[in-house]
């Protein structure tokens, strides 16, 4: 085994440790990650010193988990933090999460018996460049394969989370799971009930942020552990949807989210974008009717957005992904047309907002994939792009505090500041969007008089 080269701030780290007479290992996904030839993110490192003989000599580190012989380093270039831990071996999971108790010890393969799959469980000595292998994680790395370290009921049962973990970093790494870990998962699903709910989240948030989503969202499935996460999913299974060829209402949306290409956009876009993708028709099986032969699901984007909204509440995600998220569901059934006109195509632009319009078109065009199975050309949305960019470079009013006027002028001409100002500027936001020749301040005033005076009273 040839061993990687080790970032210079993550050997010198190293060094102090083995000149105070400790030992110094690499440990973990950073030793997973240098053979696979991927980025490194993070760094870890065991040691025999005693966490109290670790910040004695990193006094500047964060005590991150001291109780557990955890600190933490942020070396200078800020490109990476390490993770200094003391060499351990833990007691029974009596609550699924944590330890019940910890004992420092002073041998690697003990420190690496506790950890979740083998790949996983592989050292590199620094004192002299060793590579430590005791539960063959290379040979499964080579194989590509997802094992548990020992008995994986037992792995399973003591941290809940590794289930998920296992079905990630088989989507992430493309690797298969081993047959008795996998078994293990499907008999160990009820142990999510245990975890946090923002483990879980962060878990399968990574699951969807993968180059073929639908990979993990089916070992999901195929284990029982979509049940614990996101239930209505599969309700979804089974639901036929005649436009839609063969695909029922799942795979449509496994489909959808596979068809979100990344390219060019931020990890957080591609988050918002695929859980909108995952939940722009979950509200179908709730709008299901069948009359005269022909299948519907009349407005089952207004169910879809409220399912949509209990998931991400219930997982806890950001305020902010969980209202882009419902927003986009809300109005994916767009369905422009040549003929619209200018004034149609304000009023669209006005009812979803601007910045909404590249993320729904991206949804679309993913919706429509998945549905035909093939990228497409479609050359009615590029018009409809075009036309959009056109009012705007002509700076039409699309909202509010595009109007020529505002409260304060309407004030001035007694309309008093309540229910019915906010009720004359929407109004008048509607008379602009059909017309925008009238957006100036003299025309605006007149009409707010009229409406105000006459049709208020």
């Amino acid at each position: 085994m040839i061993i990687p080269s080790i970032d210079p701030e993550v050997r010198r780290i190293a060094d102090r440790i083995i000149q105070s007479g400790k030992k110094a290992f690499l440990v973990g996904g950073a030793v997973r990650d240098a053979f696979l030839r991927k980025p490194v993110m993070d760094y870890d490192i065991a040691t025999d010193a005693t966490p109290e003989e670790c910040m004695s000599l990193f006094p500047f580190a964060i005590p991150t988990g001291i109780k557990h012989g955890t600190i933490t380093i942020v070396p200078r270039s800020r490109r990476y933090k390490v993770e200094i831990t003391t060499l351990r071996k833990e007691a029974a999971y009596s609550d699924g999460r944590h330890p019940d108790s910890v004992t420092f010890v002073d041998d690697i393969t003990q420190d690496l018996s506790r950890r979740d799959f083998t790949i996983n469980a592989m050292a590199i000595d620094l004192m002299c460049n060793a590579f430590i292998d005791p539960f063959d994680g290379e040979k499964d790395l080579k194989d590509k394969i997802i094992r548990a370290v020992g008995n994986p009921m037992e792995r399973f049962q003591e941290d809940g989370l590794r289930t998920v973990r296992a079905i990630r970093f088989s989507a992430q790494l493309e690797f298969a799971i081993e047959p008795n870990t996998l078994v293990a998962i499907a008999k160990c699903s009820d142990t999510l009930s245990k975890i946090s709910t923002e483990r879980i989240r962060d878990e399968f948030s990574k699951i969807l942020l993968t180059a073929k989503p639908s990979v993990g969202l089916r070992l999901l499935s195929d284990t029982n552990l979509i049940k614990e996460i996101i239930p209505e999913l599969e309700i979804c299974k089974g639901i036929s949807q005649p436009d839609h060829g063969e695909q029922d209402v799942y795979n449509h949306l496994l489909s959808t989210v596979d068809a979100v290409i990344p390219d060019n956009l931020s990890e957080d876009k591609v988050l918002i974008l695929r859980l909108s993708a995952l939940f722009h028709d979950i509200g179908k099986p709730a709008c299901y009717r069948a009359e005269n032969g022909k299948i519907s699901f009349y407005r089952h984007e207004i169910e879809s957005e409220k399912i949509a909204r209990q998931i991400l509440l219930r997982l806890k995600y950001p305020n902010r992904v969980i209202d882009k998220v419902c927003h986009l569901v809300r109005y994916h059934m767009f369905n422009y047309e040549p003929g619209w006109t200018d004034a149609a195509i304000r009023r669209f632009v006005a009812r979803v907002g601007f910045s909404s319009i590249p993320d729904l078109f991206t949804l679309r065009l993913a919706d429509t994939m998945a549905t035909t199975g093939k990228p497409i050309s479609w050359p009615a949305l590029a018009e409809f792009r075009e036309r959009i960019d056109r009012i705007l470079e002509e700076k039409q009013a699309l909202s509010l505090k595009d109007l020529a006027i505002n409260g304060e002028d309407l004030a001035k001409i007694g309309i008093p500041r309540a229910k019915q100002m906010g009720e004359v500027l929407s109004e008048l936001l509607d008379n602009v969007l059909e017309d925008p020749s009238l957006n100036t301040k003299e025309k605006l005033l007149e009409i707010a008089k009229g409406r105000y005076f006459e049709g208020f009273k």
